[in-house]
């Protein structure tokens, strides 16, 4: 894999720095890899040759670029191990994660999605009038290092189904694994220049990519304080964008029905991936009246949830992505040690290598606490109680995030409390969802949606055509 090289019109090419950024191990802190640093001049290559093809693929028939996108699906089962295995090295999710979640997840995903392009409606008539869905135009993919496949999955898959042609830049953390993209769609026949690859620093590649005259739509993945600023860029040259932000994600424990099922529900998705999930989980907010029960069933199921070498097929979570990762949760952690109870932490002994980081639940704590309102994106979890059903809904919504959430309890009850939490995702007790259903945030999580017809719909222009008919 030529990871030393841009992907620009279909060739791998050098950047115009001739500078690179090494990517590390966070289990090892071995450089397993570098990538070049693009810059602006690069960005503004690659949208020139997307623009370029724009012209052609955009009238491309959609069975045609079905083909292209099942023959992409077919190349990411046939290298699944090795994607899974690298996806490892660079962020440290352990290696069945990796594999069930981190890639598997993403070609179900890849499959969903062309199912619903099969089924859209790409036109339609209104008396007069003809109603046509078309190709937005050159999109700038701008993705995280938290789910470094699934992200560009979520993004290109749909971009390139509705007619669009693409610059992707990965985060500058985990970069690898967007090589493989760029290699299974070459493979499966993508034409030149539909996909194009800069890597770099998101402070230049990032704000080149928002400001580019020849990029029409931005959808960009990560914090809120980094959306924000590729909003304001984008906002110069009127670009239409997609924000999936940050979250601060409520969990509700109505009473002891489904207790056991909400709690390892919890720690699942509080843990795993080392709780680098922006859909985490990471607030509890429970009755008074299910206290001493709830505590009781944390600290049952926490052992159950193993932290240790992601290559060691028996571990649930892994290191930190980074350093700079591991300073700032840690520094929440004993933020967090300072204003509320432990109720139960890890006692794991790690490596000396390694970002490696016990998981802990803290107990009563207030909802404007630190730890209650800021997004620590680690194994941290918050435990909130209140007095009766309205507290809870309250408490649930006193956030400046709305990007998920969950209630447990009685099916009819905790449903009606769903429908109250002011979020764009939300679960009911063991509501399984769906891989292709629309995902995105309310209020400073974001706006647009990811998935689902509405997700197509983020890359399509919609013209009316008053014609006969």
């Amino acid at each position: 894999m030529k990871f030393e090289k841009l992907y620009i019109n279909g060739e791998y090419v050098d950047s115009t720095s001739g500078e690179f950024i090494e990517v590390e191990n966070p289990a090892t802190n071995e450089i397993i890899g570098r990538v070049p640093r693009g810059n602006a001049e690069d960005v503004d290559k690659a949208a020139l040759a997307a623009k370029e093809a724009f012209k052609t693929f955009s009238l491309t028939r959609l069975d045609e670029r079905i083909e292209i996108m099942e023959k992409f699906a077919a190349y990411l089962k046939e290298n699944i191990d090795e994607i899974a295995e690298l996806i490892t090295k660079e962020l440290g999710s352990p290696i069945d994660f990796s594999k069930k979640t981190h890639v598997q997840f993403q070609i179900n995903r890849v499959e969903k999605y062309i199912n619903i392009a099969k089924d859209y409606e790409f036109s339609r008539r209104d008396g007069g009038a003809l109603i046509v869905k078309e190709p937005a135009g050159v999109v700038g993919c701008l993705t995280p290092w938290n789910y470094p496949l699934g992200q560009i999955i979520q993004k290109v898959v749909f971009a390139i189904l509705a007619g669009n042609t693409i610059v992707l830049k990965p985060s500058q953390q985990t970069p690898l694994v967007a090589y493989y993209v760029v290699d299974g769609f070459e493979k499966a026949g993508l034409p030149k220049g539909v996909l194009n690859l800069v890597t770099g620093a998101g402070g230049e590649v990032g704000n080149a990519i928002a400001t580019s005259k020849h990029i029409d739509v931005i959808s960009f993945t990560g914090s809120t304080k980094g959306g924000s600023e590729v909003a304001k860029l984008a906002q110069e040259t009127v670009k239409r964008t997609t924000l999936e932000l940050g979250g601060k994600s409520p969990a509700i424990f109505l009473d002891k029905e489904n207790l056991e099922l909400g709690v390892k529900q919890l720690l699942g998705i509080v843990i795993r991936n080392t709780g680098q999930t922006c859909s985490a989980w990471s607030r509890a907010i429970v009755l008074e009246s299910v206290r001493e029960e709830f505590e009781a069933e944390v600290k049952k199921q926490f052992p159950d949830f193993k932290v240790g070498d992601p290559m060691d097929i028996t571990s649930i979570a892994g290191p930190l992505a980074s350093k700079k990762q591991y300073d700032k949760v840690t520094d929440y952690i004993e933020k967090g040690r300072e204003i509320a109870d432990v109720l139960v932490e890890g006692d794991y002994d790690f490596p000396k290598t390694g970002y490696y980081v016990n998981p802990i639940v803290f107990n009563d704590v207030k909802n404007d606490a630190i730890i209650a309102r800021d997004e620590i994106f680690g194994p941290v979890l918050c435990v909130i109680y209140v007095k009766d059903k309205e507290e809870a809904i309250e408490v649930a919504n006193d956030t400046e995030y709305g990007l998920a959430g969950a209630v447990f309890g009685k099916q009819d009850e905790a449903l009606e409390v769903a429908k109250l939490i002011r979020t764009g995702t939300i679960t009911v007790n063991d509501g399984p969802g769906e891989t292709g259903t629309p995902f995105g945030g309310y209020k400073m999580s974001g706006y647009g949606r990811e998935g689902g017809i509405e997700g197509l719909e983020e890359y399509l222009e919609t013209k009316t055509i008053n014609v006969k008919a």
